[in-house]
């Protein structure tokens, strides 16, 4: 910022900002050029845990919301500063104006874009990362965090209740995603899948990519390493994501998340041909069409295990024809519109108009006014309310 800011700093037509919203009145008004933001979700919404459009956020502590007022004024009130304000879905969009009822310009949608080319490599079978996923059995893929949040539970009991319904027998599930053993969430959310998935009588093993230099420590248990109905695939890599998403075993992915403010899998698994089974809320709303079914790319379904057995039935149950005619759309719609080359198209699109609007207007006092405001609500932040020991 101190080097952009400098005298003997080279000029720009247009700021792209799309991290902290926090620099924007100071490129605005001190580098006397344009910013476009990239508003991926506000900060303010996650602050107090997962955001879910439409529940009741928990109430949280007199002294957490008087900490939290500053930032989140300041989040708000520099965010409004940006001349174009991108989001990237029409989720993101709507949730940030509702909550951030200052910002009176409509927000724009582009969407992240993925390396289509990345997804469409030949997939090396002799890559001993390759070897270790490779299975003839019809497979259902998950790929996400070990999060709890994530609700990869939803996908271990939707597929349960499936094989019981079709007396299943060769079909498994891969549950892949990133796993780091300090953080607790990671442990825990990892613990609770093992358990669940001993409670329903299914068969499991973990592993990790036979490349990983940093072994991890698998939690001791029961396992069964040679073909499981659940493999938990520990940190992935891109080697694999590509040949479990282009196997031809590989029958649907699994998008458990609900909320997802994008959500990048559902649009990994179109490019790929995959039918997508996701949450009928947040960005897969928009990423995936459930619907009619000559444009059907996906299933979207509310987060009940029974309901998304009955969607898997359909999914296994479609003709060879039909999976076809869904792939070649599914593959269609990604490239379509999110693809490197449909977001560079709409970033371009904001920056140049951004550059048309001109000279910045020289409103100097207004910077100054939110941060004499941001300096004295941290002032009388601890004089309103004294620290508590927790």
């Amino acid at each position: 910022m101190t080097r952009l800011l400098s005298p003997f700093a080279p000029e720009y037509d247009v700021y792209f900002v799309d991290q902290l919203s926090t620099c924007i009145p100071l490129l605005q008004h001190v580098g006397n050029t344009r910013v476009v933001f990239y508003c991926h979700f506000p900060d303010k919404l996650l602050a107090n845990g997962a955001f879910v459009e439409g529940e009741n956020r928990e109430q949280i502590s007199l002294l957490k919301r008087i900490y939290r007022f500053p930032m989140d004024w300041l989040e708000e009130t520099t965010t409004r500063q940006a001349d174009i304000i991108i989001a990237n879905s029409k989720f993101t969009a709507r949730v940030t104006k509702s909550y951030f009822k200052s910002i009176t310009q409509s927000l724009r949608v582009v969407y992240p874009g993925i390396n289509v080319l990345a997804y469409e490599s030949t997939v090396d079978h002799n890559d001993p990362d390759n070897v270790a996923i490779f299975s003839v059995k019809p497979t259902l893929v998950s790929l996400n965090r070990f999060e709890r949040k994530k609700n990869a539970a939803l996908a271990v009991r939707a597929f349960a209740s499936l094989k019981s319904k079709l007396a299943l027998k060769a079909f498994r599930l891969v549950l892949a995603g990133g796993y780091d053993p300090r953080l607790d969430d990671n442990l825990l959310t990892l613990d609770s899948l093992l358990h669940l998935t001993k409670s329903l009588s299914l068969t499991y093993n973990v592993i990790t990519p036979p490349s990983n230099q940093k072994p991890i420590k698998i939690p001791p248990g029961n396992m069964t390493p040679n073909d499981p109905d659940v493999l938990f695939l520990l940190n992935f890599t891109t080697s694999q994501r590509t040949a479990l998403l282009s196997s031809p075993s590989t029958v649907a992915l699994l998008y458990t998340p609900a909320n997802e403010h994008f959500g990048i899998g559902p649009v990994e698994a179109m490019v790929c041909g995959v039918p997508v089974l996701a949450c009928n809320s947040g960005g897969p709303t928009e990423s995936v069409l459930d619907g009619p079914p000559e444009e059907r790319t996906g299933w979207l379904r509310p987060p009940d295990a029974e309901v998304w057995a009955e969607a898997l039935v359909e999914i296994v149950s479609m003709s060879l024809s039909e999976r076809q005619a869904l792939s070649d759309r599914a593959k269609a719609r990604a490239r379509d519109l999110f693809s490197m080359d449909a977001m560079a198209s709409g970033i371009e699109d904001a920056l140049v108009e951004a550059v048309r609007m001109g000279d910045v207007p020289h409103m100097m006092w207004n910077m100054w006014m939110m941060i004499f405001g941001f300096v004295i609500a941290y002032i009388l932040g601890p004089l309103v309310l004294p620290s508590q020991k927790r």
